[in-house]
């Protein structure tokens, strides 16, 4: 009971605070990191956990057709607010990363952006991505992650539970990058970098691009 009680109340709240709640760190580079990733998408393009639709805007001309996931239903009430407003036509897709409705080698781009902290399987969905990749596909990804500083780790081990609570089912803690390369994708490019402005548990950052191996 406590956690239905927890998600009819915070999960509306949530959702509506989010993009509130992050503006500082997008206005701080944060939104920047993402149009230099995101510019790199490219024909059909499939976006994991679309939470509010942050990342709409920022798609460039070369995608072709846009598919937005996202299993929450608080989050995807403002995902398609923000799509109508918006104007970028996208196809919405109530599911989980780690069952994709879509048949194998379908999308040429994947994206994940500050999701794979909060799916409950990522090694699952992980999987979904590269089934559902062209041979050649681009996974582009976003993700806090696990710090390599030992001190700041234990922290995150420490505040695991009460920042998932907080976020939703986010885990500060998760070694991403790791569970990327043992996919069966290969990581192109990597770069650690850090949320401008963000606490410090959720700050170190990766930001790459994995492919599918075989030609597209």
């Amino acid at each position: 009971m406590p956690g239905k009680l927890s998600d009819a109340v915070w999960g509306p709240l949530f959702a509506r605070g989010y993009d509130r709640f992050n503006k500082v760190a997008e206005d701080a580079g944060l939104r920047e990191q993402r149009r230099a990733l995101l510019a790199r998408a490219h024909g059909r393009t499939l976006e994991i956990g679309a939470g509010t639709g942050v990342n709409v805007e920022l798609y460039p001309a070369a995608v072709t057709e846009l598919v937005l996931t996202e299993p929450d239903g608080h989050m995807r009430r403002q995902l398609e607010h923000k799509l109508a407003t918006a104007g970028r036509p996208a196809d919405v897709v109530e599911a989980g990363a780690e069952q994709l409705p879509f048949p194998e080698a379908s999308f040429d781009t994947a994206v994940a952006t500050l999701v794979l902290c909060t799916i409950p399987d990522p090694p699952a969905a992980l999987g979904e991505i590269t089934r559902v990749l062209k041979p050649g596909g681009t996974l582009l990804f976003l993700e806090h992650v696990r710090s390599e500083a030992p001190n700041v780790a234990r922290w995150q081990d420490r505040l695991e539970r009460p920042w998932g609570w907080f976020g939703r089912g986010c885990h500060p803690n998760r070694d991403t990058l790791a569970t990327i390369k043992g996919s069966g994708l290969e990581v192109a490019e990597v770069q650690r970098d850090r949320i401008p402005k963000a606490p410090p548990i959720v700050r170190p950052l990766i930001v790459g691009e994995a492919r599918l191996p075989g030609q597209g």
